[in-house]
């Protein structure tokens, strides 16, 4: 892969590599990379630093199992620091936080976390939980469930009771994003099809 990083800017021959969760875009830590780590990164799809604690390369996760995979990186305006987005295994510091500055790595995007808790309740044990029960009834009951509320959100409409509207908006929405984690999808996905019409 031909990309152009000054390696050679410092005497070391180390650049900064900032790594970024690619979903919840929390910075989750800093490290350097040579050109042998850089490479390595590419190929294994898996965040690779040079320690120079260490002097060697070193895998992040090699030791804890929490590694950080690789999704995309850019490169700085003058070429001498790297920004990889990747997705996290588990915590990424090693004293067990989720980051490295000791925030906890989910999206301060309300609608990502509640994504984020749909699928913890969807993989759970917890019978119960609303949302597991949902999910092992099948997709047919939570389509089901989409149209009760969507319905109801309607007949709320008619009225001018804000609280009782709200709330069925509230609900519809919340089903909504059950039924696209039923599917495979998510937010995401959709607000990408949306961003695509808009360019037209």
């Amino acid at each position: 892969m031909n990309v152009n990083i000054d390696f050679s800017k410092y005497a070391d021959g180390l650049v900064p590599a900032i790594i970024q969760d690619v979903d919840t875009k929390k910075l989750l830590m800093m490290g350097f990379m040579n050109q042998e780590a850089f490479d390595q990164t590419m190929s294994s799809e898996k965040i690779t630093f040079f320690s120079r604690s260490k002097q060697r390369i070193w895998v992040k996760g090699e030791e804890s199992g929490n590694f950080l995979h690789l999704k995309s990186f850019a490169v700085d305006c003058d070429h001498d620091t790297l920004l990889f987005k990747a997705k996290p295994d588990g915590p990424t510091c090693h004293t067990g936080a989720d980051t490295c500055w000791g925030e906890v790595n989910h999206s301060d995007d309300f609608l990502q976390h509640l994504e984020a808790i749909i699928e913890l309740r969807k993989n759970s044990s917890d019978e119960s939980s609303y949302v597991h029960s949902l999910f092992k009834k099948g997709i047919n009951k939570i389509a089901q469930k989409v149209g009760e509320e969507a319905v109801e959100l309607v007949i709320e409409s008619k009225d001018n009771q804000s609280e009782l509207f709200l709330n069925e908006a509230a609900d519809l929405l919340f089903h909504y994003l059950i039924l696209l984690k039923a599917k495979g999808y998510s937010l995401n996905d959709v607000r990408a099809i949306l961003q695509q019409r808009h360019k037209k």
